[in-house]
């Protein structure tokens, strides 16, 4: 993991503010959500149950880096994430793979 994704991923954890180059994590206290931005596009929201996704328009490599980053950290790194084949984006999710969905949920554990 880059370490930008770490800081990213560690100020998800502690619910901070953080910026960094063109990765950004917000956290809302009144909704107790952390918004994370790439290139000042949503890419993932989560809040203490739950990881939903979106590619921001994007479907670039760093765009899917940082949203494995996020899975790695807050899911199941084992059986979830986010992945390329034939230039198309997939979702793994415990034993189903789907066409990637904006707005895929994702539990934590």
């Amino acid at each position: 993991m880059r370490l930008i994704e770490e800081q990213m991923c560690s100020a998800v954890i502690n619910k901070n503010d953080w910026r960094k180059d063109n990765t950004e994590v917000m956290y809302s206290p009144s909704r107790d959500v952390c918004c994370v931005y790439l290139h000042k596009n949503l890419i993932a929201t989560i809040d203490n149950n739950s990881v939903e996704i979106y590619d921001g328009g994007w479907q670039s490599n760093t765009t899917k880096s940082r949203l494995n980053a996020i899975i790695k950290m807050l899911c199941n790194p084992y059986t979830q994430g986010v992945f390329q084949k034939d230039y198309e984006w997939f979702i793994r999710d415990n034993d189903e793979t789907v066409d990637f969905q904006h707005g895929y949920t994702f539990e934590r554990v």
